[in-house]
């Protein structure tokens, strides 16, 4: 049994739909279908995730936004006609639309989780219509059917335990399943959206549900690349990698894999495989449990912006037993993660996502550490780009990162920071915003070249 999600892209349109129909079909193993909302069908488009998010914005006591409505029904009703389905899937949607409007209009947070949710939900539907229309047995399963309980965290949501055993029972199920991506249901039977690109989270949960044999997520590139295809040209094509290296390149920035969705099938070692919707026979890129190491050291190059580095100086510090427990307490008290905490004798930086310094925070995290832990001086740089080199090879490899600081030194990049994972898989370098695409293809040059490191 096959769990295959198809990307915003992939159900854009009613010609996307006609592709989508034609792969699962092609494949009786492909049972477990999960989708996301209508993406952009062109590049000046807009997604329909956004426009529900507009909508619930608009929403107050006296009404919201109807021309935003209308663009919503629109999309979905384009969808219907041009797949010859029944009319009345159009005023469903509406009406779904207007009573989650009706229901949370005083609740600000679950409307926009309703809300946002719909547009996957809406679109399972027309899914599963559309493959009962070409006489296949298949049916909309709700979140909430599938007993996909979540936290009860508005736009945030985390699976629960209880919901792995829940879609288990879904493998003695007849026909096609369709089920929407991005939300699950608390226990106290509200809405509650993933994190933006959540239906990637969803697939995967339901996979390891099921206990899938293999977990295709279809979107619309032929396969992951070792760097951004819109820095370097013909960049190379990943086979296959695991799921560590994924993981490192998604949360550093890689947009084809949400980088939380790899935990449920990591645990079950289930093969993840990203393919082409518009180009299905395409093998794709394979993540794995275990690969053998070949080629290449290094496997793909992922850089992210907006961060900041909270750096702090105290003789001494090394010696003071608890500093960093109580400067971390510091940034748990707001509600603040960290990424990374590079550090020294004297001093130590506390690297963080730029939005999560906002309203009041930055002030209140700085008159803490200078008050609490009495430090020489303490001080927020903004603005820097984090760019993570992966690949499991480097381990074994000499000169991995010298390769890496000399090309950056020949493109006259400064380098604010240097980190390393400690399973020597992975290499952080931290740098200004301004010079991070430079870096990247230098990067990328350095390693993938004729004569780059192999």
């Amino acid at each position: 049994m096959k769990v295959v999600k198809f990307g915003g892209s992939s159900v854009a349109s009613a010609e996307q739909f006609k592709k989508v129909a034609n792969i699962i079909l092609a494949d009786s193993d492909r049972r477990m279908v999960v989708v996301s909302a209508p993406g952009k069908r062109h590049e000046s488009d807009i997604k329909t995730t956004d426009l529900l998010i507009r909508l619930a914005e608009s929403v107050t006591d006296k009404g919201y936004d109807e021309e935003v409505l209308y663009l919503i029904v629109s999309r979905y009703s384009e969808i219907i006609k041009d797949l010859s389905l029944h009319e009345s899937l159009v005023n469903d949607i509406k009406d779904t639309l207007l009573k989650a409007i009706e229901d949370y209009r005083h609740d600000e947070d679950r409307l926009m989780d309703a809300l946002k949710a719909s547009g996957e939900d809406n679109n399972a539907k027309v899914m599963a219509a559309y493959l009962s229309s070409l006489n296949q047995e298949a049916y909309y399963i709700s979140p909430k059917e599938a007993g996909m309980v979540v936290t009860d965290e508005p736009g945030n949501a985390r699976i629960l335990p209880d919901a792995y055993a829940n879609l288990e029972k879904l493998r003695d199920r007849k026909g096609i399943l369709v089920i929407p991506g991005f939300f699950g249901y608390s226990n106290k039977g509200h809405i509650v959206t993933f994190p933006r690109g959540g239906s990637d989270i969803t697939g995967s949960i339901v996979a390891a549900g099921v206990g899938a044999t293999e977990y295709e997520n279809f979107t619309d590139v032929d396969s992951i690349y070792s760097v951004n295809p819109k820095l370097v040209e013909n960049p190379m094509e990943i086979k296959e990698l695991t799921y560590r290296e994924m993981r490192e390149l998604a949360y550093s920035g890689f947009s084809v894999f949400h980088d939380e969705a790899l935990q449920p099938v990591v645990r079950k070692k289930i093969p993840v495989v990203v393919k082409n919707t518009n180009h299905p026979e395409a093998p794709g890129t394979r993540i794995v449990h275990e690969r053998k190491v070949s080629g290449y050291p290094v496997v793909g190059i992922a850089s992210d912006t907006d961060f900041c580095s909270i750096n702090i100086t105290k003789y001494l510090m090394n010696r003071e037993v608890g500093f960093g427990r109580h400067l971390l307490e510091i940034l748990e008290d707001e509600g603040i993660s960290f990424e990374h905490t590079p550090s020294g004798i004297d001093n130590m930086s506390v690297i963080v996502r730029g939005d999560q310094l906002k309203n009041g925070k930055e002030e209140r995290i700085i008159h803490r550490i200078r008050t609490e832990l009495f430090v020489d001086d303490v001080q927020i740089e903004r603005f820097l780009a984090m760019i993570m080199v992966v690949g499991e090879g480097m381990a074994k490899t000499l000169g991995i990162a010298s390769k890496a600081t000399m090309a950056l030194s020949d493109a006259g990049v400064n380098i604010k920071m240097i980190n390393q994972g400690s399973s020597e898989g992975s290499m952080m370098f931290g740098v200004n915003e301004d010079q991070v695409d430079l870096a990247v293809t230098s990067l990328y040059h350095a390693y993938f070249s004729p004569v780059g490191v192999r």
